[in-house]
């Protein structure tokens, strides 16, 4: 049995790792040192080139849980990350040299697996596939996988706005309404006297950017505009744009208000909504600050901050089957930041899963299927089954799981029996490797 992981990420690593390790050898393709991404500056496997965070690492968090998840199915990056770990607080953080020379090593040391180095212009015409090529794919790759998808299938720019729980929002303040009263009340709006406007677009302003790396320039700003942009156009430009309240009666007052924000439901299960029009390139703590501002999100928790850069990453839901394969051609699977999840080990556990599910398909055992009550499992029917319209990259969060069946008011008790619940199922899951490395 043998394998071809294209990305030596650490989705692809991942992948790689889990395939060698139930026995199937794998072919894992490079573009390093021959060619850089604009982001990569290093030789090695792996490399970190945002942050050494890997997030919070209590069990309830959305980052520990999935952590204990990825331990629990054999993660090389965690198991790694913890061997060189530095001190960060309750975050696990690392060296980021010391980890990918560490991850580096180990892959090339392991008998199943054959590194081979140069840039893949294409997928191999026959076997079976993982494509881990991440968010800065090479234009050659994004052109096959353009090719195989549908141009109107692969994205190039992540602008996505924030997303908060919908138990964090203030229905008190907020109300459910469409505009006109036409079709359902779909969204959620929190509207704004003119006082509350003015001071909201003062801070708005005023707020702190994310600088963009020079090759994110360009072509960020031609294709979307952020709503801070819009907003120093002039005082009433986002009024009169993403926050218009025309055909919109507040209930709390009978009239019209000076402005309203809408949120529009991001998953199925109403869980999770998206602020419209609020795709950003401010810093995560102004975000926190400033839209904090808006009535009716004062103690919002956000799922997702809003994102702004150079993300290349498929259609998932309508290009991929639940078990990350391509519809058009199940031979090649996907995995890592290309297929919508966002994060570093949001990334390594779809290639766990990823390397984990081939190997038993090849093996011709059942499909490896990860529970919606887990963290994993969640965040990959999110990406591959999400019935969203608009699909944009997502982290791990609790407001993706299930709700619990007994209602818990305290939220760090909450977070941690939903943990709980989550390593209960995990712990039925066939994940033990079959250790042949290097097997026929």
């Amino acid at each position: 049995m043998r394998a071809a992981v294209i990305g030596a990420g650490l989705a692809g690593c991942e992948a790689a790792w889990a395939l060698a390790e139930r026995g199937v050898s794998v072919t894992l393709h490079e573009m390093k040192p021959q060619k850089y991404s604009p982001a990569h500056k290093k030789p090695g496997f792996a490399e970190l080139v945002c942050s050494n965070s890997l997030k919070a690492d209590r069990l309830g968090s959305a980052a520990g849980l999935l952590k204990a998840e990825m331990e629990a199915m054999g993660s090389l990056t965690i198991r790694t990350a913890r061997e060189c770990a530095v001190p960060a607080g309750g975050a696990l953080a690392v060296d980021r040299d010391e980890f990918s020379e560490r991850i580096t090593k180990a892959v090339l040391a392991h008998p199943g697996i054959t590194v081979e180095y140069g840039e893949c212009v294409g997928v191999p015409a026959e076997g079976p596939v993982v494509v881990a090529t991440g968010p800065l794919t090479s234009d050659a790759l994004c052109a096959e996988i353009t090719r195989l998808t549908g141009a109107e299938r692969l994205s190039f720019y992540d602008a996505a706005a924030p997303i908060v729980t919908f138990e964090s929002v203030d229905m008190q303040k907020a109300f459910f309404a469409a505009r006109y009263g036409r079709g359902e009340d779909d969204y959620i709006n929190c509207p704004m006297n003119r006082e509350q406007y003015e001071a909201f677009h003062e801070a708005l302003v005023g707020a702190e950017r994310v600088p963009l790396h020079d090759f994110e320039k360009l072509t960020v700003y031609e294709g979307c505009m952020p709503v801070e942009v819009l907003a120093a156009r002039g005082k009433d430009a986002i009024r009169y744009g993403p926050l218009k309240p025309v055909g919109l009666t507040d209930p709390a007052t009978g009239r019209r208000p000076w402005a309203v924000v809408q949120l529009r439901a991001e998953n199925r299960e109403g869980t999770l909504y998206n602020l419209v029009g609020f795709q950003t390139n401010l810093r995560f703590g102004e975000q926190k600050r400033v839209f904090s501002m808006i009535p009716g999100l004062e103690h919002a928790v956000f799922a997702r901050y809003g994102v702004m850069h150079r993300n290349t990453f498929l259609d998932s839901p309508r290009l991929l089957d639940a078990r990350m394969r391509l519809r058009a051609l199940p031979r090649v699977r996907f995995a890592g930041q290309i297929t919508g999840v966002e994060g570093y080990i949001e990334s390594a556990m779809s290639g766990i899963y990823a390397g984990i599910d081939l190997a038993r398909e090849l093996k011709g055992e059942a499909p490896l299927v990860l529970p919606p009550v887990t963290m994993s499992g969640a965040l990959l029917r999110h990406v591959c089954d999400s019935g969203v319209k608009d699909f944009q990259p997502m982290g791990c969060n609790m407001g993706i799981l299930p709700p619990l069946e007994e209602k818990i008011r305290d939220k760090q008790a909450r977070y941690l029996a939903l943990a709980e619940r989550s390593m209960k199922a995990m712990e039925a899951l066939p994940l033990s490797p079959i250790l042949d490395p290097g097997g026929n």
